[in-house]
């Protein structure tokens, strides 16, 4: 680590430094932080773990880039960082660094939400439950930690098939709201029912994100398959009809 601090610090200096790294302030590159935090997440699905290896190096850059911007301007720096994630990890895991009991990942899970909100109390910070879960973040992982942190403090469904029949009823008003041709009360439905699809994946210990992920590699593998086929005979999808491309999709599905 003294050695990454150091570079980064050549990086930074105001005179021998690079041109295009003195300029960066925390949000010229803010960015960067999840085009990396991304690249580690391609890595790791495709299982290149010398890839994995460089990736998380980059979005450690990213960490200790921040750190450095930050102790230029005297407000904390990278030992501050390391120190504050420390007693933040020791302060949720009471079961491993306390006395606490915890028997499943359900109730870890819980607690870990509750003690989120303990913070929030302390530092005079918290208004409601649902504080503190960043607002911009992709939508569906937004959606899941609101559910998670409305479920800490009691407020959920009781089992997966009561999350089911709460599917049905939105696909239900969907339904309803396209017969109605409002688009206003049609983007509603459909936000309602992808909620409640999230709420699904939470309740079985899913994580949506990375189901959507992986079902959006499945799709993408089946339809190039379906290229690929119409390819050895010169054929093109758009010629297709439904009926063909149908009938193609499942042959091409059945193979995978």
């Amino acid at each position: 680590m003294d050695k990454l601090i150091e570079v980064t610090r050549e990086l930074r200096n105001p005179k021998t430094g690079c041109p295009w790294d003195r300029e960066q302030t925390f949000s010229s590159i803010s960015y960067c932080a999840i085009e990396e935090a991304y690249e580690v997440v391609e890595a790791i699905e495709e299982k290149d773990y010398e890839s994995l290896k460089n990736e998380l190096g980059d979005l450690l850059f990213q960490v200790v880039f921040h750190s450095e911007m930050a102790k230029e301007m005297n407000l904390f720096d990278f030992d501050d960082v390391v120190n504050a994630i420390s007693e933040k990890l020791i302060s949720r895991h009471p079961h491993v660094f306390g006395g606490t009991t915890i028997d499943d990942v359900k109730t870890q899970t819980d607690l870990w939400e509750r003690q989120k909100i303990q913070e929030m109390e302390q530092s005079g910070e918290k208004t409601s439950a649902l504080d503190g879960i960043g607002k911009n973040q992709p939508a569906l992982n937004r959606a899941f930690k609101l559910g998670k942190r409305a479920s800490s403090v009691g407020f959920d469904w009781h089992s997966a098939e009561d999350v089911i029949a709460k599917i049905s009823e939105e696909l239900e008003e969907l339904t309803s709201a396209l017969e109605s041709g409002e688009a206003a009360l049609i983007e509603e439905e459909v936000g309602d029912l992808l909620f409640s699809v999230v709420n699904i994946a939470r309740s079985t210990q899913q994580n949506p994100e990375t189901a959507l992920r992986k079902a959006n590699q499945k799709f993408e593998a089946r339809f190039r398959g379906m290229e690929d086929h119409l390819h050895t005979t010169n054929q093109k999808l758009e010629n297709l009809s439904f009926n063909e491309m149908d009938k193609l999709w499942e042959l091409v599905k059945s193979k995978t």
